[in-house]
């Protein structure tokens, strides 16, 4: 008898190792230490894409001469004190085009937010005394990417500061779950032109950090496919509850007999 409990827990031990010997592939960034991360060196600016929704405030020392380029809800609101908070939102076209007041149409997609900053104000400049020194404000709306598959918490994930890395979504998606492929994640990118373009990603390569993908764009998805785990689980059903619960109670019932036989 001893030596079939003992054998019991040998094989229970063995699926345990062999189980923790797999946890290799959860650590992110593994190589870290031997990679230069030189390549990643510089600051990440959102480029403005065609459907983009675009908040653009026009200060001026004289209030009414900035009146006439603010695009506001009522007349004379985007100057006062809640103007930013009455401002109409500009639609960034297919063509990638505003229609701003005064000046019409002007070209601001694939620009960042200070060289759309910088080329309205050059736009609006020559309407205005040449002691009148504009400020434009100029902020993205609507910056939002998706997360979805194999995370806690899947969904679509709000940008407000129109910077958010791959690392940063997925930890605000709650983080993969312990069946999710970390070294084939998959993100899906539209272009300027509305084609879709698609790589894949390792998490567990630190090398990720100085690639072009690291900072996530407008709308872009970000899909974490399972693992063969869970895909193999996903045919067990009703099943993997009842061999849980098997070996929960096979578990306790060699411990009781081991009790039993050392009394």
């Amino acid at each position: 008898m001893k030596k079939i409990i003992f054998g019991f827990f040998a094989i229970l031990a063995v699926m345990m190792a062999s189980s923790c010997g797999s946890s290799k592939g959860v650590v992110y960034f593994q190589n870290i230490d031997s990679i230069s991360l030189a390549p990643s060196r510089g600051l990440y600016s959102a480029r403005i894409m065609p459907k983009d929704e675009l908040t653009i405030v026009v200060k001026t020392l004289a209030e009414e001469a900035s009146e006439p380029f603010n695009l506001s809800y009522g007349k004379g609101s985007a100057g006062g004190s809640n103007g930013a908070n009455s401002l109409l939102p500009y639609l960034v076209d297919n063509d990638g085009y505003i229609n701003f007041p005064v000046i019409g149409k002007i070209h601001v997609a694939g620009l960042t937010r200070t060289e759309c900053e910088d080329l309205i104000k050059s736009k609006i400049q020559p309407y205005l005394s040449k002691n009148e020194n504009p400020i434009v404000t100029v902020k993205l709306s609507g910056y939002k990417v998706t997360v979805t598959g194999e995370v806690s918490s899947p969904g679509v994930i709000q940008v407000d500061q129109e910077k958010m890395s791959i690392v940063e979504a997925i930890a605000k998606a709650g983080d993969l779950t312990i069946y999710g492929k970390r070294d084939n994640i998959m993100l899906l990118r539209e272009d300027e032109t509305g084609e879709k373009h698609y790589t894949r990603l390792n998490l567990n390569d630190a090398n990720i950090i100085n690639s072009p993908y690291y900072y996530l764009q407008q709308n872009d998805v970000v899909y974490v496919e399972p693992n063969h785990v869970k895909a193999k689980n996903s045919g067990l059903g009703a099943s993997t509850t009842v061999w849980f619960s098997f070996i929960g109670i096979a578990t306790s019932v060699a411990s009781l007999l081991v009790s039993v036989l050392r009394d």
